[in-house]
């Protein structure tokens, strides 16, 4: 089936009144970009501080409502309407059409991921896209879906750059949050021996086993649903969390029982406005500061 698209952009303070309007047309479904208070509403509704920078980037003085109409629907029946009740309000808008297949909606969002070198060693690669490995880097395939990770975020990539140094033969990786698998699957391609993921989303550790699997290292890597005091026991030699701020500090009692003397605890997905709480914590937990890594707003920490 295809479908219309119909953007409405208006003033953030008129969006509750526009969406009203333009769901009196909607046959298919409507969403609303409304980033004017990205910050308050990612930490109140989803409890996170981790956000993306192109979501940073912004504009927070309109929102856009999206609609989408069936083809059988006049679209133009439906602009003239939106139309006359937001001129009728006085409410500033823009309106925009254009027209999905089926397969422009499905396969769209792929446009925005690309082959994405890391470090010295590593290349992030979505499955469709081609690389010319020029530089014989380890090519790490993943296709981003419904877990996060890609290798795109900064979180994500300090931590692969640090593992790119710390990784050598037979150690083992504990990835504590492993969402797409990227960064145990990571560890593996560079030399590890073997990793234990765990997340508390069936979706994550679902994805995770598909990109192990498409990285031909699905032996090496294990991927546990559940709690971390709950279901892991062993010891590794280095423990990785790229979550959130509020989630490392909560979880780094856990992390320190599950390393090795010696071993590593590498830490992301920091906010730099909550860095300094987060090194105080694991200070008063006794781990020794090795790096503060810093990419545009956002840090990461690699403890002893």
């Amino acid at each position: 089936m295809d479908w219309t698209e119909i953007k409405i952009k208006v003033p953030t303070e008129a969006t509750d009144e526009a969406a009203a309007i333009a769901n009196m047309t909607v046959s298919h479904g409507i969403y609303i970009e409304d980033y004017s208070d990205l910050e308050q509403g990612a930490m109140e509704i989803a409890h996170i501080d981790l956000i993306d920078e192109e979501l940073v980037k912004s504009d927070r003085t309109h929102s856009v409502i999206h609609i989408y109409l069936s083809k059988e629907v006049n679209p133009k029946e439906s602009i003239e309407y939106i139309t006359e009740r937001l001129t009728a309000l006085n409410i500033e808008h823009e309106l925009g059409e254009i027209d999905i297949s089926e397969e422009e909606w499905e396969n769209n969002w792929k446009q925005f991921f690309k082959c994405t070198e890391i470090g010295k060693r590593l290349c992030v690669r979505p499955s469709w896209e081609e690389y010319e490995n020029t530089e014989n880097r380890v090519v790490l395939s993943i296709d981003p879906g419904a877990a996060f990770g890609t290798g795109t975020h900064a979180t994500t990539s300090m931590c692969l750059e640090a593992l790119e140094k710390l990784v050598t033969p037979d150690i083992t990786v504990l990835d504590i949050g492993s969402g797409s698998g990227i960064l145990s699957i990571a560890a593996i391609l560079l030399g590890a021996k073997d990793v234990v993921g765990v997340d508390i989303d069936p979706v994550a550790v679902k994805v995770a086993k598909e990109n192990a699997a498409l990285n031909g290292v699905a032996e090496k890597a294990n991927y546990v649903l559940g709690n971390l005091d709950e279901e892991i026991t062993d010891t590794f030699d280095i423990v990785v969390a790229n979550i959130v701020a509020d989630a490392i500090i909560a979880l780094s009692s856990s992390a320190k029982k599950r390393m090795k003397k010696g071993g590593y605890f590498l830490c992301s997905g920091i906010i730099d406005i909550r860095a300094d709480e987060v090194e105080a914590a694991l200070t008063d937990r006794g781990y020794e500061i090795v790096e503060k890594m810093t990419n545009n707003n956002w840090v990461a920490f690699l403890a002893k």
